[in-house]
């Protein structure tokens, strides 16, 4: 039988807010186990939660971001349950009537290996807020578990898909873009290893062609690009098996064991009804107007579509490259920065996406911590553009930058250039000189080069050019270039 994959997203976003949803408790990140927790966060007899109104705007933000409907009117709602890293035996969120309604946003599918250059939109249910839980800590406590309840009260949204996605790969850039936009509102710094986003991934299979969902698995907490696809492939084989013996799905909750590469039951998934939801007696609605929207609406940035857009239209970068350099604000922006040094955009985008991202990856860092300055980065490839070194001068330049070797330089780019002699040679009557040498020297391969057909004759020349910079350092291979076919053909 052919099976149809269903996949729904539900990514958890923590908000960059300096303190907690309804306490000023710091959000900081690393902080000493449970302190900073205080009694609103525990939800002590008594204590009274306050909305943080700056949680609020972060929320309206990603809606006009998403170009979603706005709440006018939200409600905050509790959610009963009981686990151990939430004191309180419940959570407040938000239910029936969200600060966020339905939004969309648009995949590349040419990040999921489909169709290059082509875009599918995807439907946002919804993103609500809430406050996040704590955090259980396994290791270090020999066969127990300790509790860390820094995190509770830190404000999420939790931006819902639609089931609309049908592959692993498109769960994965679904995810991937979501990422980009909260990073580029500057509500979220996106850090997947820290548990700032993560996400839950609901899976299911049906028939071909059958209209009514199957039943459904949550798989919680994966915090990678990567382990999305791993688990969501994971979940499906796993499923197809048990479905074509003859078996039924559990609906239930999954984790993700990276090691094992397997999904593995935690619970029996929960409905709307064992969470008894009832609006919070303690929170009254949150009422904004079009006035606070506008506003906010107002503080926008270029998102990554129209970064992307721009990149192509203004900078003439294919739509492959544009996509790829607008995915990272940070990293857009150093782009940018570069290339209006540089005064050549496309071999900056080659250049920021080749060696520099190489050197990123190897060295296991971020944009924002690279020694080398977009202006430094652009210094060299303008001197690149100007045939003042090679595109190797280029490369040793960049690798002597990020080893520290331009620091207490007043001029770093330029000084290294002198102090690496790497200045290339374009005066052509000194090379001119050397050329004619070189051609003296090897008779051989001038008969050679002279018998060969002129349509093979360009990588006949190589051995000429190979000489010539031998024969004289740092001189400008395109000068030597035009200088050796001139007098080659003077000979032929």
């Amino acid at each position: 039988m052919e099976w149809e994959v269903v996949i729904g997203l539900e990514i958890h976003a923590q908000l960059a807010t300096k303190s907690k949803i309804f306490s000023g408790s710091s959000t900081e990140y690393g902080a000493d186990a449970n302190t900073q927790a205080n009694i609103y966060d525990l939800g002590l007899p008594g204590v009274l939660p306050v909305f943080n109104e700056e949680a609020l705007r972060m929320a309206v933000k990603f809606g006009l971001a998403i170009d979603a409907e706005i709440g006018k009117k939200s409600v905050f709602d509790r959610k009963n349950y009981f686990y151990p890293d939430s004191p309180k035996g419940y959570q407040i969120t938000q239910l029936h009537e969200p600060i966020v309604g339905m939004g969309h946003i648009d995949i590349d599918l040419g990040e999921t290996g489909s169709e290059s250059g082509k875009t599918r939109r995807i439907n946002v249910t919804r993103a609500h807020l809430e406050e996040d839980a704590g955090k259980s800590v396994h290791e270090g406590f020999d066969g127990q578990s300790g509790i860390d309840l820094n995190r509770c009260g830190t404000p999420l949204i939790e931006i819902v898909s639609e089931p609309e996605l049908r592959s692993s790969k498109e769960a994965s850039a679904y995810f991937r873009k979501m990422q980009s936009i909260v990073m580029y509102l500057g509500i979220c710094d996106g850090d997947l290893s820290q548990g700032s986003m993560r996400c839950d991934c609901n899976v299911s299979l049906r028939p071909k062609g059958q209209e009514e969902f199957g039943t459904r698995t949550e798989i919680k907490n994966v915090n990678s690009f990567k382990n999305v696809e791993r688990a969501i492939e994971v979940e499906i084989e796993r499923q197809m098996d048990i479905l074509e013996d003859g078996g039924s799905i559990k609906q239930e909750t999954r984790l993700f064991d990276a090691d094992k590469n397997e999904t593995r039951s935690m619970r029996s998934k929960e409905v709307e009804n064992d969470y008894r939801y009832f609006p919070d007696p303690d929170l009254l609605p949150v009422i904004i107007d079009d006035e606070y929207i506008e506003a906010v609406r107002a503080t926008l940035p270029e998102l990554p579509e129209q970064k992307k857009a721009r990149f192509e239209a203004e900078h003439g970068l294919s739509a492959y490259n544009a996509s790829v350099l607008s995915a990272n604000r940070e990293m857009a922006d150093y782009f940018e920065a570069a290339a209006e040094i540089a005064g050549d955009f496309k071999m900056t985008a080659n250049w920021v996406m080749g060696d520099l991202s190489a050197a990123l990856n190897k060295n296991e860092i971020s944009i924002n911590e690279i020694p080398v300055s977009a202006e430094q980065l652009g210094a060299i490839l303008k001197n690149v553009k100007g045939n003042d070194i090679s595109n190797d001068g280029a490369k040793e330049v960049f690798n002597a930058i990020w080893q520290g070797k331009g620091s207490g330089l007043d001029n770093p780019v330029d000084q290294l250039i002198d102090q690496l002699g790497l200045k290339q040679v374009s005066d052509t009557s000194a090379i001119e000189e050397v050329v004619a040498q070189v051609l003296s020297d090897n008779p051989k391969l001038v008969e050679g080069y002279l018998n060969t057909p002129e349509d093979k004759r360009a990588k006949a020349i190589g051995p000429f050019i190979g000489a010539t910079r031998k024969a004289a350092k740092g001189v400008n291979p395109q000068v030597v270039m035009e200088v050796l076919k001139q007098k080659l053909n003077e000979l032929g």
